[in-house]
């Protein structure tokens, strides 16, 4: 067994694991260490806790310290001077006519860089602009081109649920999301109603995918002929999956129908089948197809 602790060095970022050596560093406190961008400063989000050595990815770096009075003076420092590299960078970006969109200004604990997260919707030949910065800055310049999820990141906002973004307050990492899950879920395929502030797929959607799958198992296709507990035979008009009910046209004596609705346990059908494409056309399938769109991995998380 060995001793490990959990560290993020922003928010709701990806959480990176050290070893704490002699030190017990309880959850909540800063702490200094090295990572491959050099002595970062990072906020303990996993305290000081042992795990088997094969479930470690070796080489396990070190905390150089707890942070002291002096390390967070200097991190508040950072962040003000970050204010000023971005109106400074935004500056020069509209000297060189660049066709960018500056996202964030970063500064390394050490002040061995400077990074600038920026979108764009294609290459960016920005060479004059980091010659530039650094004639400035005085340091190392690192222009980082990211995506519109990481941008969304972030910036954070409000979703259609009146919260906070899922990727700004508590996604570590972003979860592959498909238009399968909308469907698996009777959600609207309207590419306004399922996409996020980002334009991609919500996140959320992969929140309640596996109860969906779970109680969407057990239930009868909307069309499906079913046989009910009272010995009727009908076809099944709606269900719903939460409540776990379906509502069947039966056929009555003399040919007569009526809608009526049933626990699913009172139902005799055939195993569910795979659910097609619908009435969607094709235009509209290739605007959701769109929202899938991979980007890759996160650009923030070099650490």
């Amino acid at each position: 067994m060995e001793k490990v602790i959990g560290v993020r060095f922003r928010n709701a970022g990806k959480i990176y694991y050290f070893s704490p050596g002699k030190l017990y560093i309880p959850k909540g406190k800063h702490v200094i260490v090295e990572t491959a961008r050099g002595v970062e400063y990072g906020y303990v989000v996993v305290g000081t806790k042992e795990v088997e050595e094969k479930r470690i990815i070796q080489p396990l770096k070190p905390v150089l310290r707890v942070a002291t009075a002096e390390d967070d003076a200097r991190e508040a420092g950072n962040r003000e001077k970050e204010k000023e590299a971005f109106r400074i960078c935004l500056e020069k970006i509209k000297k060189h006519k660049l066709e960018m969109k500056l996202i964030q200004a970063e500064y390394t604990f050490d002040n061995n860089k400077v990074l600038f997260y920026f979108t764009a919707d294609g290459r960016i030949d920005f060479r004059e602009l980091v010659k530039d910065l650094a004639s400035v800055f005085k340091t190392r310049i690192e222009l980082r081109q990211i995506g519109v999820r990481d941008e969304t990141k972030i910036i954070g906002g409000i979703g259609i649920c009146g919260r906070s973004l899922c990727c700004h307050t508590h996604l570590s990492e972003f979860i592959p999301v498909s238009i399968k899950m909308a469907k698996e879920q009777n959600l609207s395929l309207n590419p306004t109603k399922i996409s996020g502030v980002c334009g991609r797929l919500m996140c959320c959607l992969k929140h309640e995918q596996e109860t969906y799958e779970e109680l969407n198992s057990r239930l009868p296709n909307p069309g499906d002929h079913v046989t009910t507990g009272d010995g009727l035979k009908g076809e099944v008009q709606s269900v719903n999956v939460l409540r776990q009910k379906v509502k069947v046209i039966v056929t009555l004596d003399g040919d007569e129908k009526e809608i009526r609705e049933y626990k699913v346990e009172e139902l005799k059908f055939r195993p569910r089948r795979k659910k097609e494409k619908g009435d969607i056309s094709d235009k509209e399938l290739k605007k959701l197809e769109a929202l899938e769109r991979r980007e890759g991995k996160s650009k923030l998380d070099d650490n």
